[in-house]
């Protein structure tokens, strides 16, 4: 049978996997908004119900979950920058306090993330959301050319500061996503906002049993976790 990669590699950049890293020059896309001065720097979040109307690029009729499945998590983060924000992500209703759980710790361990914004933030467009380096979770989308439905479908996978962690598919030539992310393609790597195997990142999400996409055998996925670990 043949092997059909995680992502589609029609837009994506060729990259060896021995690049070194060097230092970022992209400017940074600009994170969610900083919460009002005099705002408490403690982790806060919210978990409320979705909409339909706010699912307009990522939801459609024959998706596999319904809006009724999912939530909005709106919490805090810590930036790049070194200060609190306010973030979005949609994920399944069954699994919303338990991803809470995660980034309560990750916020307590200042690990810093780009930005969190829905994908509506892209027109529901996979490889914008990545481009960007934004974090996201609920996406109704395939798998490449598979036909089946990602782990984003159904609102059980997220993605974690994408440039930093991007993925990987070694066959000849090798296939980057997104393609600005050739510094950032060896691992271990210590710079921030990259996830390592058995880091804090890798620890929490497992606490929850979830899987990494960065200990995938053949294709890497390192800004990918999901429940089922696909």
């Amino acid at each position: 049978m043949a092997f059909i990669p995680h992502r589609r590699p029609a837009a994506a950049a060729l990259v060896l996997l021995s690049v070194t890293a060097v230092a970022m020059t992209t400017a940074a896309a600009s994170p969610s908004p900083t919460p009002s001065p005099g705002t408490s720097q403690a982790f806060t979040a919210k978990v409320t119900p979705v909409s339909p109307d706010q699912l307009r690029h990522s939801w459609r009729r024959g998706c596999p979950v319904q809006p009724a499945d999912l939530r909005m998590i709106t919490m805090t983060y810590w930036g790049f920058d070194g200060a609190p924000h306010t973030g979005e992500l949609v994920i399944n209703k069954s699994v919303a306090d338990q991803v809470v759980s995660v980034f309560k710790k990750l916020y307590g361990q200042r690990f810093p993330i780009r930005q969190m914004q829905t994908v509506e933030a892209y027109k529901g467009s996979d490889a914008a959301s990545m481009k960007a380096d934004n974090t996201s979770g609920f996406n109704c989308r395939r798998v490449g050319t598979s036909g089946s439905w990602s782990q984003h479908a159904y609102g059980l996978a997220i993605d974690i500061n994408t440039r930093e962690n991007p993925y990987i598919h070694p066959y000849p030539g090798g296939t980057l996503e997104p393609p600005n992310a050739k510094d950032y393609v060896r691992r271990p790597l210590d710079r921030p906002g990259v996830i390592n195997p058995g880091d804090n990142v890798v620890r929490a999400f497992k606490k929850i049993g979830w899987g990494w996409g960065g200990s995938w055998s053949t294709e890497k996925d390192y800004q990918h976790f999901s429940q089922n670990g696909r």
